[in-house]
Order: structure tokens, then C-alpha cells, then sequence
């Protein structure tokens, strides 16, 4: 009777695979015990850097009494209505320029002009034109976000392959029909793109925002301590501000893949 061969499985592949979560928090795990253990020691003074254990006190103690979520809300609501006015203006120039050789003449020049002027330098214009309210922040927010969405959403639509459109003519698509079905829907995609930066370039412009003269919002909370070396505050502001970055872009991660199911995507090996 021959002997029955058995085939020779690697030891590497024996092993239990690490969880990618476990291999994504290492990192961050391993610098916040640095990061403590160095306050503990006096290595890091607090009045450089307040330690983690304080910091999650002070923002116990601003969760509790409501001023962080109030701040939260505030910012939160700029950020929404600056996002919702320039991605309406950012889609209608990029829609004119983008579908029209007509339009493209007449829109982007002007917009790639604007587009090379520093947005932050914008601030004293705005507030001699808007004064020290809610509008020069806002206005900022949206300006920010125009040129992203005007950019990416414009690229899109130029990016569509002309196969498509002569297959949509040849399947009797007319001009809105082909800007329905083919045009749009190829544009998408850089249009999320567009969409993701926006988001960053508008909790950016919500900074710089918020340093004039607001009086309420997380930046206010951050320029307060400032004044008065709460390093403590600070930081529980700024991973406010991540937080509310990440979950930003979360949203907008799961809108693609939601919308653009229908395109393969390479995900890393």
C-alpha cells in the first residue's frame, strides 16, 4: 500500500491572524501610555501638556454641566449651513462649467482665479462686508468648501468616458438623458471625493471662524483657554474637533458605498 501524502501547510499560515482593530489601536494605545507615563514621571510638565487622566476629567467635567455639548451644537450648525450653501454653489458652477464649453468660458476662469486667493485671507473683507456675527463665519465655511466641490465635481464630468456617451446617442439617450444617465452618474464618484475634502477644508475654515469675536462654539471654548494656559481645555477641544472630523468622513465613506456600488474598488491586500 503507498504512503498517503499529505501536503505541507506553512507555519505562518497555522497562526491565527491579528484582528485588524488590534493592529489599528496599538499605535494610539501604546503613545497615550507614553503620553501618561511621561506626565506621572515629570518628564512632560503639565503646564505644557496636561496629562491624560486630566484631560478626560476636564471633559467629564464640560459634559456634565453642558457646556462642551452646547459648544458641540453651535459648531456643528455653522459647519452644516456653510457645507449646505457652498456645496450648492459649488455644484451649480461646476454643473454650468462642466456641461458647457459655453459655461466653462464664462465660469472657470473666474472660479480658478478666486480659487488662488488664500480663503483665510478672505476674513477682513468679510467681516468689513458682514460685520462680527454669524455670517463672516459662515461665509468662510462656504467658501471653503465651493472650490473643492467645484473642482472634483467639474473633473468628474469631464472625465467621463466619450465611449459612454456615443453608446448612450447610439441607444437614442438625448442631451438631458445622457447628462441623467451617464454623465452625472460617471461624475459621482469625484463628486464624494470632492465631497471629503470639503468636510476637512470646513472644520478648518470653522477655526478660523470662530476666532472672530464668537462667543459661543468650540473655538470659543479653545480661544478662552488660551488666554488662560488650560492646556487641559485645549486638547479636549482639538480631539472634539477630530471626533467630529472622523465621523464626518465616516458618513461620507458610507454614502460611497452605498451609491457607488456599482464601481469594483481595490481595498488593499
Amino acid at each position: 500500500m503507498s504512503p498517503v501524502l499529505e501536503p505541507v501547510v506553512p507555519l505562518s499560515a497555522r497562526r491565527r491572524p491579528v484582528p485588524r482593530w488590534l493592529r489599528r489601536t496599538t499605535g494610539p494605545l501604546l503613545l497615550l501610555v507614553l503620553w501618561q507615563v511621561s506626565s506621572a514621571t515629570g518628564v512632560l510638565p503639565s503646564d505644557i501638556l496636561a496629562s491624560p487622566g486630566t484631560i478626560a476629567g476636564t471633559a467629564s467635567d464640560l459634559l456634565e454641566d453642558g457646556t462642551l455639548p452646547h459648544a458641540m451644537l453651535v459648531s456643528v450648525q455653522r459647519v452644516l449651513i456653510g457645507l449646505v450653501i457652498g456645496g450648492v454653489i459649488g455644484v451649480a458652477l461646476a454643473l454650468i462649467s462642466g456641461l458647457s464649453r459655453l459655461g466653462e468660458d464664462l465660469v472657470d476662469a473666474s472660479v480658478q482665479m478666486l480659487r488662488s486667493i488664500p480663503w483665510v485671507g478672505m476674513i477682513p473683507l468679510f467681516i468689513i462686508w458682514m460685520g462680527i456675527g454669524e455670517a463672516p463665519k459662515i461665509a468662510l465655511i462656504a467658501l471653503g468648501v465651493t472650490f473643492h466641490l467645484y473642482l472634483n465635481v467639474y473633473a468628474g464630468i469631464r472625465g467621463v468616458d466619450a465611449q459612454l456617451i456615443e453608446a448612450g446617442t447610439a441607444l437614442g439617450l438625448g442631451r438631458w438623458g445622457l447628462i441623467r444617465h451617464v454623465v452625472l452618474p460617471g461624475a459621482l464618484p469625484g463628486a464624494m471625493t470632492g465631497l471629503r475634502y470639503s468636510l476637512a477644508t470646513a472644520w478648518l475654515a470653522l477655526v478660523f471662524g470662530e476666532t472672530i469675536n464668537a462667543d459661543d462654539g468650540i473655538g470659543f471654548l479653545l480661544n478662552r483657554a488660551r488666554e488662560f494656559f488650560q492646556t487641559d481645555v485645549i486638547v479636549v477641544c482639538l480631539i472634539v474637533y477630530a471626533a467630529l472630523g472622523l465621523l464626518a468622513d465616516f458618513i461620507v465613506r458610507t454614502l460611497e458605498r452605498l451609491l457607488l456600488r456599482w464601481r469594483p474598488n481595490f481595498t488593499g491586500k
